[in-house]
């Protein structure tokens, strides 16, 4: 669903999968773990680490460098809610 400075979609992420280094511009996210495990690296190295299951809540702040990954064997669902302008996903070369 998108209207002007909202958007809501789902994410699937398979078991063990790690995404890139990056952030989402002037968007603020919100995501909500529907089943599986989702783990969120930020911060100075990415020594900021969070580990979220179903009925969480994960929240990346705008602008925040992150990565996020499945540390579990099964796959991963959530449902994300961004609200902002401009890009919504740029890629960076390592954290902050």
């Amino acid at each position: 669903m998108h209207h002007d400075e909202m958007w809501t979609g789902t994410v699937d992420t398979e078991p063990h999968a790690t995404s890139a280094w990056h952030h989402h511009g002037n968007y603020e996210t919100t995501l909500y773990i529907v089943n599986g495990r989702m783990r969120m690296e930020s911060g100075p190295g990415g020594q900021d680490v969070v580990e979220a299951g179903p009925g969480d809540f994960l929240r990346v702040p705008a602008g925040a460098i992150h990565r996020e990954s499945n540390p579990s064997d099964e796959p991963g669902h959530a449902v994300i809610v961004r609200c902002g302008t401009g890009e919504p996903t740029i890629n960076v070369p390592g954290p902050a």
